[in-house]
This record gives structure tokens, sequence and C-alpha cells, in this order.
């Protein structure tokens, strides 16, 4: 036989001519059934690798053990990171994944959202992208019995678990670190306003700025989406200025990358000219040339928490009414891009 598909009991039942319920008995060990018939069964069923269907053996509950995965980008560093966490624990805990993008855009991670919903889901971990605002379709699934759970991208709108770093002591101890090299004059370039990661990020960057008694420029602090023409065109202007930075720090990785391109362009050297600072989960940040300097955040472990989140959720027998916010540490990861001179790489 052709094993390529899905083996069923079906499969099972007409190769031995049995009947479908005589091979399902026979594999749960029901003693009515022959014990010659039930060793056939049992030795065919390994010879096909036959493995139950998760979703058909959970109908009886109306749980698929299936959990949906909402993020900006499969291909983002940071979002394939957590991705890990959450199908390493998932699998642990006897569930399977389905991930969809909204590649920054709000009608594609509603749409997603929905197609996800439909798909009989258990519940979703989600970190919403630059454009949404309005969370009512979060709101729907959980109206509908279906649990969410947020991480790094996080509303305040929706009334859940979260797992989100503490983006303030990220941004506060990169800023403070280029300024201990002697960098004052320094710029902020991140993405949405009405993102908390960006409000959380910003404040960390002024309260620094304000605590070495250093001035806040506002037409420095750049706000980006993710068009990436345009957001080479501010951070040209950025650089053109008569008063430029000497310094940036970056909220998110795509921006560091564009930056960096930017100034190369601008035949504007790293950290001689710049010195640049970015959140970043890149594994190859340490091998750039220079290698960059980066926030970076537990990723692994944010997805595998998720998961932890969402099963409690899932599984209670009680309606959940105290919800946590998980605030887990940054560490910033010293790099020559942000260093005066080649000094030794550490950990702060």
């Amino acid at each position: 036989m052709n094993n390529q598909h899905q083996i069923t009991l079906k499969d099972i039942a007409q190769q031995l001519k049995l009947s479908v319920s005589t091979v399902s008995r026979a594999l749960k060990g029901s003693t009515d059934i022959n014990a010659e018939t039930s060793k056939q069964v049992l030795a065919l069923a390994e010879e096909l690798k036959y493995s139950p269907n998760p979703i058909a053996l959970s109908l009886k509950d109306k749980k698929t053990k299936v959990i949906g995965v909402m993020v900006q980008e499969i291909a983002n560093n940071y979002c394939s990171a957590v991705i890990a966490g959450i199908e390493n624990f998932a699998c642990k805990m006897g569930y399977q994944t389905i991930i969809s993008q909204s590649h920054e855009k709000y009608e594609t991670e509603v749409q997603n959202t929905r197609l996800l919903a439909s798909r009989r889901i258990d519940g979703l971990i989600i970190s919403i992208s630059n454009e949404t605002r309005n969370t009512d379709h979060l709101q729907e699934l959980i109206d509908k019995g279906i649990p969410v759970v947020m991480f790094d991208r996080v509303s305040n709108a929706i009334a859940t678990h979260k797992v989100i770093v503490d983006d303030y002591r990220g941004a506060f101890e990169a800023t403070c670190q280029l300024i201990e090299q002697g960098y004052e004059n320094i710029a902020h370039i991140t993405i949405s306003k009405h993102l908390l990661i960006t409000q959380n990020r910003l404040r960390g960057f002024t309260d620094a700025l304000r605590t070495h008694q250093l001035p806040v420029r506002s037409e420095w602090i750049l706000h980006c989406d993710f068009n990436t023409e345009a957001t080479e065109n501010k951070i040209r202007h950025l650089f053109c200025s008569t008063k430029r930075p000497d310094a940036v720090l970056l909220s998110v990785e795509r921006l560091s990358i564009t930056c960096l391109k930017v100034l190369r362009e601008l035949e504007l050297q790293v950290p001689d000219d710049v010195a640049l600072s970015s959140f970043s989960d890149n594994p190859l940040s340490p091998f750039l040339n220079p290698a960059l300097t980066s926030v970076c955040q537990p990723t692994f472990a944010m997805g595998q928490l998720a998961v932890e989140l969402l099963i409690e959720l899932i599984e209670s027998k009680q309606i959940i009414k105290e919800y946590k916010t998980v605030q887990m540490k940054t560490t910033l990861h010293v790099h020559e891009s942000s260093l005066r001179k080649a000094v030794a790489v550490g950990e702060k």
C-alpha cells in the first residue's frame, strides 16, 4: 500500500477485511475482540506507522489540541526564536501549532486570526502588528470561548495573560552605555507611537538622557513603519542635517539593518562617526562588521511561557478572572558598534 498519506482506521480495516469499529476497539485494547484479531490489527498498525488523529481523538471534549500563533513575520529572528519556544513546549504538552503572519498589516492580522479560529484552534498566542490599534478581533475570539495570550506587542484593551520584557530597563541601560562611552547627541529610531513597547522603550531612552542631564531632541526621535523606502528617507534626512546625532538607539532589529545601509551609503563609519545600539535577537549580530551592540530578550523562554499560560486558560475548569502580566529581563550585549575604542566585549 502507498502510505504517503495519513494512515487511517479505514486503511487498516480494508487490508484486514474488518469493520472500522472492530479495528478501533482492537487498538483501544477492548476485551470483546478476538485475541488473534487484536494481534493482527496491532501488528498492521505498527507496520503502517499508524498514529491516531489528534483532532478526531479530541472531538468528544470539543478540544483539538491545536494552538494558533500569530506573529508579524516568521523570517524575523525575534519571531522565529519565540516560535521555537512555543513549538517546543506545546509539543511536550501534546499540542500542535498553526503559525500565521500579519506582515505588519492590521487587516491581514484580522483576516488570518479569524481564519485560525475557523480551524477550531483551542487558543491563540499573538504579538500584534505595527498597525494594530483596534483589538476587537481578539475580543471576538475570547467571547467565543477561544482564549488568547499576548506577548511582546500587547494591548491594554485585552484582559488576558501577557508575556513581555522590561522594555524600559532595556532601553535605559542601552542609552546609558552609549552616554558612558562619551556619546551625547543620541537619536532614537522606533516604530508606531501607539504600541506599548514603543512607549516604554522611548521612556527608557528619554529618562536615561535626563538622568545624565542631556537634552531630549524631539526631531531626533523618528517613528517609522516598515516601508523601507520611507524609513530610509527619514534616516537619511536625520544624518544629512547640519546638526546630526553621534549615536542611535534602535527599537527593533529591522530598523538597525536599514540604518546601517543608509550610514554606509553616506560613508559614515560605525562607531567612529555614529555609534549604534539596537533591540535585536539576531544570532549574527556579534559577527557583523562592526559587531552590533544588542538588547537581547529571552525569546525561547517567552514562547514556552506563553504556551504554559495559554494551556492554563484552555484546560482550566473554572473561569479565570485574574490575569498575569509576566515581565522578563533583557540582557545588554556590548559590542564594537557602541564603543569609542576597540575594548573588550562584555555583558551588562
